[in-house]
């Protein structure tokens, strides 16, 4: 079955929570605590608020389907004028029964393209130290780490890493 990808519409909402929700478990469950993890979810992928930041205009947020079935996403934004990178992946999930199919690198092309229209020279992003497999997805595509910090994770101290790649 074929990959299709498409700009995100605020019916998706649920879908995004779903896939979100998914991997963060798979990536995360030896590594956070799973009420930590369930919190994450409520608050950042409230329905609501994601409805909305499908709508800005200053991000663009792709979805990936098999068939009729959401499989992945990716969300981008363009930084302030005064952001040193010009622009951040702020979300990209591939559903953990799809990882390693190659839909994570076709999402995150399309977005680094996108940034490349609107003029961004570099892309940052953040992600949790513990979490390996996206590291070394990320160090294979070009991002180095340009930095190290602890994030409060609803409760729980964890480290993460900022990367960055020149577009």
């Amino acid at each position: 079955m074929t990959l299709d990808v498409r700009v995100a519409v605020p019916d998706d909402a649920p879908a995004v929570r779903r896939v979100a929700r998914a991997s963060w478990l798979a990536a995360y469950d030896d590594v956070v605590a799973e009420e930590r993890i369930e919190a994450a979810i409520a608050d950042w992928y409230d329905v609501a608020d994601l409805r909305a930041s499908i709508g800005r205009a200053d991000a663009r947020m792709l979805i990936a389907e098999r068939g009729d079935e959401v499989v992945g996403f990716g969300q981008a934004l363009v930084a302030e004028p005064t952001d040193e990178a010009g622009a951040e992946l702020a979300r990209l999930y591939v559903h953990p029964d799809r990882w390693n199919e190659g839909i994570g690198s076709t999402l995150l092309d399309r977005l680094e393209d996108w940034l490349r229209e609107r003029g961004a020279d570099a892309v940052r992003l953040a992600v949790l130290a513990d979490n390996d497999a996206a590291n070394a997805f990320y160090e294979s595509r070009g991002y180095r780490r340009v930095d190290s910090r602890e994030m409060d994770l609803k409760g729980e101290t964890v480290d993460d890493y900022v990367r960055e790649k020149g577009l």
